[in-house]
C-alpha cells in the first residue's frame, strides 16, 4: 500500500462523512439551497487566496526542479483557472467582485487557512504536499463521484461538478499524490508521524468547511 493510500484509508470514516454531507449530497441531486452554495462561493475565495500563498511558500523552499514546479502549477491553476470561476459563477449569482475581495473568513474557514500557512511557512516540503491532499485530492474525489450521478439540473451545480470531475483536475490531484509518495521514501519516522497529523487534521477540516457553508456559520 503507498505511503497516500494508507493515510487516505486511515481518513475514510472522515471522507466517508464528507460524501455523505447534505451540502455535498445536494451539489450532487441538484437540492442544495443556493444561499448555502453562494455562501460556500463567498468563503472559498479568500480560502483559495491563502491555498495559494501556501503554494508559493512550497515553491521558496526548493527541492528538486519538478517538485517546484508541480506547486507552481498548482499556484497557477488556482489563481487562473479556480479564481476566475468562482468570479464567473459569483458574477452570475449577483456577487461582486468588490464583494469576494472584503468576505471576511468564517471561524472555519480562518482556523483552516491558519493551519495551512503555519505549516506552508515552517513545515517542508512533504508536510505542505501532504497538508493540502484531503482539499486537492478531496475535491478530485467528490467531482468524480458526483459526476457520476444523473445530472442536476442546476447549471451552476453542474459547472462545479465538471470541473472537479475534469481530466485536468483529477491529473493534477494526482500528480500530487505521487509527490507525496516520493517525498515519503526521504523522512524520517518523526516527519512522518508529523505528516500524518497534518493529514488527518486537514480532512477534519474538510468536513467542516462543508459543514459551516450549509450552516452559513459566522462570528456571532
Amino acid at each position: 500500500m503507498s505511503w497516500y493510500a494508507s493515510l487516505r484509508a486511515e481518513a475514510d470514516p472522515i471522507w466517508r462523512s464528507i460524501q455523505e454531507h447534505p451540502f455535498v449530497r445536494g451539489l450532487g441531486d441538484g437540492t442544495l439551497p443556493l444561499d448555502r452554495f453562494r455562501f460556500f462561493l463567498a468563503q472559498d475565495y479568500p480560502y483559495l487566496k491563502e491555498f495559494a500563498r501556501v503554494l508559493g511558500l512550497a515553491v521558496s523552499r526548493g527541492g528538486r526542479i519538478d517538485e517546484m514546479g508541480l506547486f507552481a502549477e498548482l499556484l497557477h491553476g488556482t489563481l487562473s483557472f479556480e479564481m476566475a470561476l468562482h468570479r464567473e459563477t459569483c458574477a452570475e449569482l449577483g456577487i461582486t467582485v468588490e464583494e469576494l475581495e472584503s468576505t471576511r473568513l468564517a471561524p472555519t474557514a480562518y482556523a483552516y487557512t491558519r493551519h495551512l500557512l503555519v505549516i506552508g511557512a515552517l513545515g517542508t516540503q512533504a508536510e505542505t504536499a501532504v497538508a493540502l491532499l484531503p482539499c486537492t485530492a478531496g475535491y478530485a474525489e467528490i467531482g468524480a463521484s458526483l459526476d457520476r450521478l444523473p445530472a442536476s439540473g442546476v447549471p451552476h451545480y453542474e459547472r462545479w461538478v465538471r470541473t472537479y470531475a475534469s481530466e485536468e483536475y483529477q491529473q493534477i490531484a494526482q500528480r500530487l499524490i505521487e509527490m507525496a509518495d516520493r517525498l515519503e521514501g526521504r523522512l524520517s519516522a518523526e516527519e512522518r508521524a508529523a505528516c500524518r497529523d497534518h493529514f488527518l487534521i486537514s480532512s477534519r477540516y474538510e468536513y467542516l468547511f462543508w459543514e459551516m457553508a450549509y450552516r452559513l456559520e459566522d462570528w456571532t
